[in-house]
């Protein structure tokens, strides 16, 4: 099993050997290799069981060593980095040669994004190439927030973890890229569309389902738990599934639902704070999916702010076969 640990002069170790190494991040944890080697970079797809047409974002320490990967930064996106950078922000910006083409599935930009966890800063920091690093899970399940997430999926299979708590934010980074003269976000995540705006003005959503994304992460099925995860009306749902005696789960907001057993639900906010429900949304799916139940049933949050980001997610998972 993984080593897991603090240790910044072990992980650099494994990883510049060409290992993988999971990463603490505030949004959530990454299954990190060297993004300039194609043999780590593959290694990450065949670890994750994830299909080479899905790209993946590098992560490097700071705006200035973005310079050393990609062609250019186009000033509203360079005006974004500075103002989000270290945190939730991922830009699609024209790659240089040496970033290989399976880490962008062929496509000529490159997702990246400077993380903002001290520890990973300090990894980061240390090496001499950017890391390649996807979420820490197999592919297509439940992103995962802790340490004990990544050994319980990927223990096995990777020789270290480094240990930095709980993430902060809970969601994946929000990407940003430009069509022309106009800046599009292609998912959203951790950084709210309303605090991009205050920077660049009007953008455009462009957040979308693809079996061959543009971006990392836009796939119609993604962060699924491996029971049945049903997206809706939890007034109507409830009833139904009681009434056909099936064993449920509940996610919700901030309701507590009478005709629900305390430990068969959880609220991801008591006081409805949409930032307090994403930090927990991963490990809240994660715990509900380990219950003794046939299915969870989950109900939408408000279409405001990180709502929307969550409400992504949540339809994610419920598309999910």
């Amino acid at each position: 099993m993984a080593i897991i640990g603090q240790d910044i002069a072990q992980a650099k170790s494994f990883l510049e050997k060409g290992e993988l190494v999971a990463i603490p991040t505030e949004t959530v944890y990454g299954l990190a290799g060297n993004a300039l080697n194609a043999s780590a970079v593959a290694l990450i797809f065949e670890t994750k069981n994830r299909p080479s047409f899905d790209p993946l974002i590098i992560h490097t320490s700071s705006l200035e060593r973005v310079g050393d990967f990609v062609e250019s930064i186009p000033k509203p996106l360079y005006q974004l980095a500075q103002t989000f950078w270290p945190g939730p922000l991922t830009l699609l910006l024209p790659r240089k040669s040496l970033i290989p083409d399976l880490v962008t599935s062929g496509m000529e930009r490159v997702a990246v994004r400077v993380p903002q966890h001290p520890l990973t800063q300090k990894l980061l920091a240390a090496l001499d190439f950017p890391l390649a690093a996807p979420s820490a899970n197999p592919f297509g399940y439940i992103s995962p927030t802790t340490a004990k997430h990544v050994e319980a999926q990927l223990g096995a299979k990777i020789p270290y973890i480094l240990d930095g708590g709980s993430c902060e934010v809970g969601l994946e980074s929000t990407i940003v890229g430009m069509e022309g003269d106009h800046v599009i976000v292609y998912r959203l995540g951790g950084l709210d569309v309303a605090e991009i705006e205050e920077v660049v003005g009007s953008v455009s959503i462009k957040s979308h389902s693809s079996s061959n994304p543009q971006a990392p992460g836009l796939l119609e099925s993604h962060y699924a738990p491996r029971k049945p995860f049903i997206l809706g009306d939890l007034d109507s749902l409830v009833p139904h599934y009681k009434a056909q005696n099936v064993e449920f789960a509940v996610l919700s907001l901030s309701r507590e639902i009478e005709q629900v057993k305390p430990e068969h639900q959880i609220q991801l906010s008591e006081k409805g704070d949409l930032k307090e429900a994403a930090q927990g949304l991963f490990a809240s799916m994660r715990k509900l999916d380990e219950l003794d139940v046939e299915l969870i049933l989950a109900e939408e949050m408000p279409a405001q702010g990180l709502g929307n980001a969550i409400n992504d997610r949540l339809k994610r998972a419920a598309a999910k076969g």
